[in-house]
C-alpha cells in the first residue's frame, strides 16, 4: 500500500501537499528552522527592550547576557547546518539504487522535455544540428543511432508511484532550474553538464513543474506537469507511447 495518507497528513498547511519519500524529513527540518527564526526574532526585540530599560543598569549583567545569547545563537546555527547537511547528503550524495528508473529532463527556452530510454533501456545519442521542435525532434535525436529510435520524448513527466527515479538534467541553451514544489525537489539544468537528482514519488496526483531561474522573457510560462500514476497506469502509458517511435530519416 502506498503511504498516501501519511504524506498528506505530514505536510504543513503553509506548503503544498508532499508527494515524495524524502519530503517529510525536509518539511520537519523546515518547521524547526522557522521555529528557530521566530525565537531569534522575538529574542532580538526583547533584547532591544531590555537595552532601553537597563541603559543605566548593571553593565556586567548585560555583558554576560549578551555573550550568552551570542553563544546560543552560534550553537543554533551549527545545529541547523549539521541537520541540513545530513539531509542533503542522504538525498543527494547517497546516489540512486541500481533499480531506479532513468528519465532525462531537458530545459530549453521556454519548455521542459522529458525523455525515456525505451525498451532497450539506453538513451540514444543526440546532435545539436538535428534539434527541430517543429518537425517533432525537439532534442535532436540521432535517427542513425538504433538506441534513439525507441526513445520516448514527452512534454509531461509521467512517473509510477512507489518507484525511485533518477533524473538526469541538461540544458540546450541557458541555465534553467527544475523545481517541483510538491516533490520538494530542485536542481539546475546547466548547458554542457549532466546533473543528477533522485527521489521516490509516493502519492498519485498532478504536480506543477516550474523553472526557478530567470531564463529569458518567457520565463514565467516555462511550466510543465508531473503526473504520478499507479504502476499499472504507467505501464499502459509507456506502452502507448512506445508505439510512436521515431522513424529513420535521411540526413
Amino acid at each position: 500500500m502506498l503511504p498516501e495518507t501519511i504524506c498528506a497528513a505530514g505536510s504543513p498547511f503553509w506548503m503544498p501537499p508532499n508527494g515524495s519519500v524524502h519530503g517529510l524529513a525536509l518539511d520537519e527540518l523546515m518547521r524547526w528552522n522557522l521555529l528557530a527564526i521566530c525565537v531569534c526574532f522575538l529574542g532580538a526585540h526583547l533584547w532591544l527592550i531590555l537595552a532601553v530599560v537597563w541603559r543605566r543598569g548593571a553593565p556586567r549583567t548585560t555583558t554576560t547576557l549578551r555573550y550568552s545569547l551570542l553563544a546560543l545563537l552560534c550553537l543554533m546555527y551549527l545545529w541547523m547546518a549539521v541537520t541540513a547537511q545530513r539531509l542533503w547528503a542522504r538525498s543527494r550524495y547517497a546516489g540512486p539504487s541500481p533499480e531506479a528508473m532513468q528519465v532525462e529532463v531537458v530545459g530549453e527556452q521556454f519548455e521542459w522535455y522529458f525523455r525515456y530510454p525505451g525498451a532497450d533501456a539506453a538513451f540514444g545519442s543526440t546532435r545539436p544540428d538535428l534539434v527541430n521542435a517543429a518537425e517533432g525532434n525537439p532534442l535532436g535525436l540521432n535517427p542513425r543511432d538504433l538506441s534513439s529510435r525507441d526513445d520516448i520524448v514527452s512534454s509531461v513527466l509521467v512517473l509510477p508511484a512507489g518507484r525511485e527515479v533518477d533524473l538526469r538534467l541538461r540544458s540546450i541553451d541557458v541555465i534553467h532550474g527544475l523545481f517541483i514544489p510538491g516533490m520538494r525537489l530542485k536542481e539546475n539544468a546547466v548547458p554542457g553538464l549532466v546533473l543528477h537528482v533522485h527521489f521516490t514519488p509516493t502519492t498519485p496526483g498532478t504536480y506543477p513543474i516550474l523553472c526557478s531561474h530567470v531564463c529569458g522573457l518567457g520565463h514565467a510560462r516555462m511550466q510543465a506537469v508531473l503526473s504520478v500514476v499507479s504502476p499499472a497506469e504507467f505501464d499502459t502509458w509507456l506502452a502507448s507511447h512506445s508505439s510512436a517511435q521515431m522513424e529513420p530519416q535521411s540526413q
